[in-house]
C-alpha cells in the first residue's frame, strides 16, 4: 500500500507545485499578464544559460529568435473557436442535407 502511495504523493506534489508557480508568476492570468511573464523569462534565460555553460564547460548553439506575441495568439485562437462554434449548427445542417441526398441517390 505504501509503495503505491509514495510515488502518487510525489507526483501530486510536483504537479501542485508547478501549478502554484505558474499561478503565482502570472502565467494563468490574462494575456497581457502572460506576455509580461514571458518577457521576464526571456530576459532571465540567457544569463542562466551563460552561467550553466561556464559551470559545465561546454558551448551550446545559439537560440533562434522567435517572434511570438501571446496576446495575438490568444486573440486569434479565441476568434477561431468562436467562429467555429457559431458556424457549427449551419455546418451540421449542411452535412445532414448532403448525407440525406447521398442516401436518396443510393436508393434510386
Amino acid at each position: 500500500y505504501a509503495s503505491k502511495t509514495i510515488p502518487l504523493a510525489t507526483k501530486v506534489t510536483i504537479a501542485g507545485g508547478a501549478l502554484y508557480v505558474a499561478y503565482d508568476s502570472g502565467l494563468l492570468g490574462g494575456s497581457e499578464q502572460g506576455s509580461k511573464v514571458i518577457g521576464k523569462a526571456k530576459a532571465a534565460f540567457p544569463p542562466a544559460v551563460d552561467e550553466w555553460v561556464k559551470y559545465f564547460g561546454f558551448e551550446l548553439p545559439a537560440f533562434p529568435k522567435i517572434g511570438f506575441a501571446p496576446v495575438e495568439a490568444w486573440n486569434s485562437g479565441v476568434h477561431s473557436s468562436i467562429s467555429a462554434l457559431s458556424s457549427g449548427p449551419t455546418a451540421v445542417g449542411d452535412y445532414t442535407n448532403q448525407g440525406l441526398q447521398y442516401l436518396k441517390d443510393l436508393a434510386k
